[in-house]
């Protein structure tokens, strides 16, 4: 298949599976039949909130680009719309109301990465041309864009926005990794070997169109540093190898349709490259999001429910996790709900 953005996919790429103008990727396996086999796994009703508290890590120690969120009130009749007393403006009426704005990082804390959150210059042509794009072609610069004005930058993915996710709803089947149960506090770049050996002593199996969550034990360094993480915890826990090119053709071959953790990259970040290594410097951020069109998804809170899996013997559960609806953004803030 070709269209008007390329004729030339990357090799092993999704790209056009569903559609010229697909900006799902494989959340097109999340259906009703998914849906229903999420809730199949619904036992005792109850519900664990997957989120942190969308102030932390606290300070910019694991991003030194993100910040956490700024409140502010709104402004109304001149005065900040906070404790605003209305008998000082019109003594017929005793209400007291706020009202807030806020500076949103929207990937400081639990968050998705849109599509559009990572591309590559590639050759779609085929001509001998490297371009700037993102999953299924769309092009830097054309369907994102960037325009500066007297307010600043202002930016808009007119296609892959994450409110592409929030639209088709991200409800489903999620199946959970335990990998701290095996891993510890200690930093491990975790291999396909090792995923398989985890997975094989769990008794876990993964399907295609499930949402797959690894818990590494971060989100509990994370809420017990209450806001002023310990910056060794950029090194500790698990992480996956996005440099393992069997374990990028595992989550080509499970079929998952979305992967989630509670670090901060699902893969190993900042490890040294060699001199002459050359390419991505995300590797599996790269093979999901821009080739598959496999959404990741960081900083999630899932301490509780994996502890709970484990002392139950489960792995699988309803999961709930639209993103904001927040139309041309590249990632969103979230709270997602799994259900046991």
């Amino acid at each position: 298949m070709s269209t008007t953005r390329w004729t030339n996919r990357p090799e092993g790429s999704t790209w056009g599976d569903w559609g010229p103008d697909d900006q799902l990727g494989r959340l097109n396996l999340i259906g009703p039949e998914q849906v229903k086999k999420g809730i199949a796994e619904v036992q005792t009703g109850k519900t664990f909130c997957l989120s942190l508290p969308l102030d932390l890590p606290g300070g910019n120690v694991l991003s030194p680009v993100r910040f956490p969120p700024a409140l502010r009130p709104v402004i109304r009749n001149d005065a900040p719309y906070f404790n605003y007393n209305w008998q000082e403006f019109d003594p017929r009426f005793p209400d007291i109301a706020a009202d807030d704005a806020v500076l949103l990082y929207t990937q400081y804390s639990t968050q998705w990465d849109a599509l559009a959150h990572r591309g590559s210059n590639f050759d779609v042509m085929g001509d001998g041309v490297d371009v700037p794009v993102y999953y299924n072609g769309f092009r830097a610069g054309e369907d994102l864009t960037m325009d500066s004005g007297e307010n600043g930058h202002v930016t808009c993915a007119h296609k892959l926005g994450i409110e592409n996710f929030a639209a088709h709803g991200l409800q489903g089947r999620g199946v959970l990794i335990n990998l701290h149960k095996h891993f510890g506090d200690t930093r491990h770049d975790v291999s396909y070997d090792d995923l398989m050996r985890v997975m094989e002593a769990d008794n876990i199996t993964v399907e295609e169109g499930d949402m797959l969550l690894l818990w590494t034990g971060i989100d509990k360094m994370i809420l017990a540093g209450a806001g002023n993480p310990d910056p060794a915890i950029k090194k500790a826990c698990a992480v996956l190898d996005g440099h393992d090119k069997r374990l990028l053709q595992w989550i080509t071959d499970s079929g998952v349709a979305a992967l989630i953790s509670d670090n901060i990259a699902v893969e190993a970040a900042g490890n040294p490259l060699p001199d002459d290594y050359c390419g991505s410097i995300l590797p599996l951020h790269e093979h999901c999001l821009f080739k598959l069109g496999v959404p990741l998804a960081e900083l999630w809170q899932l301490c509780d429910l994996a502890e709970w899996l484990e002392a139950q013997g489960r792995s699988r559960f309803l999961l709930t996790a639209p993103p904001l609806r927040l139309t041309g953004a590249v990632g969103s803030p979230a709270t997602p709900i799994a259900t046991v």
